[in-house]
């Protein structure tokens, strides 16, 4: 249930209707049902192996579902109709619908040959058929906007890694998705180069219209950004709310113990 009513009167953006995931006799995910809204920004968090990263992954569809339904600003993402009834997804209907989504994951996973600026043009090209000017325009934009605008000509191998996170989100960025998702994106970070991820990701949140869910072990960002913090436990959402109820006043005794475990950890 969505904790925000002006985003719960929309219809939802993202919706997960009673979707489970295994891998073999494990069940990673048990009947997920969650709505979020266009433009609201959820913060996931859990101990591992809670199912954080694979709500993710099954949205960006590098994994299938058992059952349920995933749904994305309307739309079916995992089926497709056909006829007058829904059937598995195939290869080109998921592909058009990954184009709503894009992901910046734990590790940047950027093209080594390619320079700050060409890894930002490569998919509006080859994917939207961009033409390079256009995409070239579009790509300097974001980079400007993550603060690399002196960057451009620069290979992965030249950056930080928060540099290198930072081009990870502008490519990302570069696709026009409707939902960004973040995989824990500074957990491969120096300390002091969080900061820096963060802030930006902080600063994309305000400026452009985006639907966020971000799988984080950062407790202080996730209580600062999101509009709303899901608490993961075993496959299912243990407990939800506004980011500073939650925080502030836990009502789920697993919830209390991960967060006074974390908090403890700090």
């Amino acid at each position: 249930m969505n904790t925000n009513p002006n985003l719960a009167a929309q219809q939802p953006m993202v919706r997960f209707d009673k979707v489970t995931k295994r891998y073999g006799p494990l069940t990673v995910l048990d009947q997920l049902d969650l709505d979020v809204a266009a433009h609201e920004k959820v913060a996931i968090i859990g101990p591992s192996g809670s199912g954080k990263t694979t709500v993710l992954r099954m949205l960006m569809t590098l994994e299938t579902i058992d059952e349920g339904l995933i749904s994305v600003d309307g739309e079916p993402l995992t089926h497709m109709t056909q006829g007058d009834r829904l059937v598995r997804a195939n290869a080109a209907h998921l592909r058009r619908m990954r184009g709503h989504i894009g992901m910046v994951f734990q590790h940047f996973n950027l093209f080594p040959h390619m320079s700050a600026l060409k890894n930002c043009m490569e998919a509006p090209v080859t994917v939207l058929g961009l033409s390079k000017d256009e995409a070239r325009e579009r790509a300097g934009d974001l980079l400007a906007q993550v603060g690399l605008a002196d960057k451009l000509d620069h290979y992965p191998s030249q950056l930080s890694g928060g540099q290198q996170q930072r081009v990870a989100i502008a490519r990302a960025l570069a696709m026009r998705p409707k939902v960004m998702l973040f995989d824990e994106v500074t957990s491969a970070l120096d300390p002091e180069l969080c900061g820096e991820v963060l802030a930006v990701i902080r600063s994309l949140g305000q400026e452009h219209q985006l639907t966020m869910l971000m799988v984080t072990h950062q407790m202080g960002f996730a209580r600062e950004f999101a509009d709303r913090v899901c608490f993961f436990h075993a496959g299912r959402i243990e407990e939800q709310g506004p980011a500073q109820a939650l925080f502030e006043n836990p009502q789920n005794e697993r919830t209390q113990q991960f967060l006074r475990a974390v908090m403890d950890a700090v």
